[in-house]
């Protein structure tokens, strides 16, 4: 695998949409390969954005979040929620490059990956393109962020190795692959989180990605998700309090 961060100009609210962006800097484009943008760079682009000082953070917080913890009960001071299915911080909402603005997560992320996965198709007369929103998150009783995918298009979101053989013919009973998280974690390590000014990533040699020439079918976004209920980490999850978001 390969992957090629993509430098721009600096990206701020009002400043330029995101087709420009992907007109100017995206310059090459193979046939099975993969582009990865980081959900800031979307937002900003479709002006998904708040002044800081207009509104308070913690009711925008509960704004966004499907489900929240209040920061009183965090030893970080920090909003532990659930959005679009994801464990995350603050709702997505972050500060870091956004010049003076609170960024949220793209109003629509499946329908922005999709439409790129069309342009670039069309622009370098591919037939297979994938993509990839990303985002940072943190883990679990680890130290520092890693990528994670918000939306993708163009390819399987996992490889199902349920029902398989390992290499001692033992058949596999829970296994799956995530693809879509794996590719954004290697994006978001290349493109960084500061100062690298690198929101773009062009990930290449991808043979265990099962690339299809179209976007993600409902079912197929709707297998990536598991319920709260039936999850691995369910009597973690269901053994606090959640809140629900404000309308």
């Amino acid at each position: 695998m390969n992957v090629s961060a993509i430098k721009t100009e600096k990206i701020v609210p009002n400043s330029v949409d995101l087709s420009t962006i992907l007109n100017t800097y995206v310059t090459a484009f193979e046939d099975k390969s993969v582009l990865a943008i980081t959900s800031k760079v979307v937002s900003i682009c479709e002006g998904n954005v708040v002044k800081t000082g207009t509104m308070n953070k913690d009711d925008l917080i509960e704004q966004e979040a499907e489900y929240y913890l209040p920061r009183s009960g965090n030893k970080y001071d920090v909003t532990l929620t659930i959005k679009r299915n994801l464990l995350a911080a603050s709702a997505g909402i972050d500060e870091s490059n956004g010049n003076g603005y609170y960024v949220l997560w793209p109003k629509d992320p499946q329908k922005t990956a999709n439409t790129v996965r069309e342009y670039l198709c069309q622009r370098f007369n591919v037939v297979y393109a994938g993509v990839v929103i990303t985002d940072s998150r943190s883990f679990p009783l680890r130290w520092g962020t890693t990528g994670v995918a918000i939306a993708h298009s163009g390819f399987a979101a996992l490889n199902n190795y349920i029902g398989h053989p390992d290499i001692f013919g033992r058949v596999m009973q829970m296994t799956k692959s995530n693809v879509a998280d794996a590719l954004a974690e290697s994006a978001v390590a290349v493109m960084g989180e500061g100062m690298e000014q690198t929101p773009l990533a062009v990930i290449r040699d991808v043979g265990f990605v099962q690339f299809q020439k179209r976007n993600p079918t409902q079912k197929e976004i709707a297998d990536q998700h598991i319920d709260i209920h039936d999850d691995l980490y369910a009597s973690l999850l269901t053994g606090v309090t959640w809140k629900t978001k404000k309308r």
